[in-house]
């Protein structure tokens, strides 16, 4: 049986535009995600861009996403495009 990922790469661009497109406020969203608000501008500015399980799953049913939606996860990396090193 498959393990559920301990964390989840997110793409903070793709959280931002779709909190956008509901019209809500970072404040609003993390309300509705039960997340704090830095928590939430730090995804969105990709300070962070680890998510565990329950914050993840949270925040995609704030956005109004559908349970196996992965519309928030990054794309994993290209050979022609290797990440970034920070």
């Amino acid at each position: 049986m498959e393990q559920p990922p301990t964390t989840f790469q997110v793409n903070g661009a793709e959280i931002r535009k779709l909190r956008m497109q509901a019209g809500l406020s970072t404040d609003e969203m993390a309300k509705q995600a039960l997340i704090s608000r830095r928590y939430l501008n730090h995804l969105e500015n990709g300070y962070r861009t680890r998510m565990r399980p329950g914050p993840y799953q949270r925040l995609r049913t704030a956005l109004g996403l559908q349970a196996d939606s992965t519309q928030l996860l990054r794309p994993p990396p290209s050979q022609d495009n290797p990440p970034e090193k920070r």
